[in-house]
């Protein structure tokens, strides 16, 4: 059956997911600036994103699950403007002249006034990635009429999360950090990002079980037009 638009009976969750996933994406962004080592494993590099941002996409596959693609769609957009609108305010704030005698305008701008290529970075990686793991998350539901959602989550994962890697270093940090720096944190933030999402496999079945129980929902996208450009189902 197709994914109709749910009746508001059946989204008493939705809003308090929107909420805390807008929340992660705007976190990671900003944390995503400074590059990490993970303790003990040195040759292991990547973003500070990676700490919060995986936890996007388990929640976006739970959106796809439970409302439906179209549901997850307009939320993609919401998470994608808040993103930029959460750039320019930062970038304001830190453009701003500061207090007389507050000596931390320096650091402060150094954190928070992210270059151009960085909110590109951010901002194209999401919205591909995004829309390309809800896209995957929800035609395999439908070729698997249902069944094997840790199939389902992992394979959506590995398409959306590579792409975002790719795309996000790349674009944001490309002829600024040096070129193996730039490889070795797209290859372990996939590789890190992926595995965040198979250990929380059992995590994102307790939630799908959960939230379908409770909002008498399992929408199939079968007749759904997937343009990412479309608001209105």
């Amino acid at each position: 059956m197709a994914a109709p638009d749910l009746p508001s009976a059946s989204r008493r969750w939705l809003a308090p997911i929107t909420a805390i996933f807008c929340t992660v994406l705007v976190i990671s962004n900003v944390s995503a600036i400074k590059p990490l080592a993970i303790p003990g494993l040195p040759f292991v590099l990547m973003d500070g994103g990676n700490l919060l941002f995986p936890i996007s996409y388990i929640f976006g596959d739970v959106l796809v699950e439970v409302y439906g693609y179209a549901q997850s769609r307009r939320i993609i957009w919401l998470g994608f403007v808040l993103n930029v609108f959460a750039a320019g305010a930062f970038s304001l704030v830190a453009l701003l002249p500061p207090a007389p005698g507050w000596e931390m305008q320096d650091a402060f701008a150094s954190i928070l006034l992210q270059t151009p290529r960085v909110v590109l970075g951010s901002v194209v990686a999401f919205w591909c990635g995004s829309f390309l793991n809800a896209w995957v998350m929800a035609k395999m539901k439908v070729w698997m009429r249902g069944r094997h959602l840790w199939m389902r989550t992992i394979g959506s994962t590995i398409a959306g999360e590579g792409i975002d890697s790719l795309l996000f270093t790349a674009l944001a940090f490309g002829g600024v950090w040096p070129l193996a720096l730039v490889g070795q944190v797209i290859f372990w933030n996939f590789v890190l990002k992926t595995g965040y999402e198979i250990l929380a496999t059992p995590l994102t079945y307790w939630i799908v079980h959960r939230l379908k129980r409770a909002e008498r929902a399992d929408p199939f996208d079968v007749n759904v037009r997937f343009s990412p450009f479309r608001l209105d189902g």
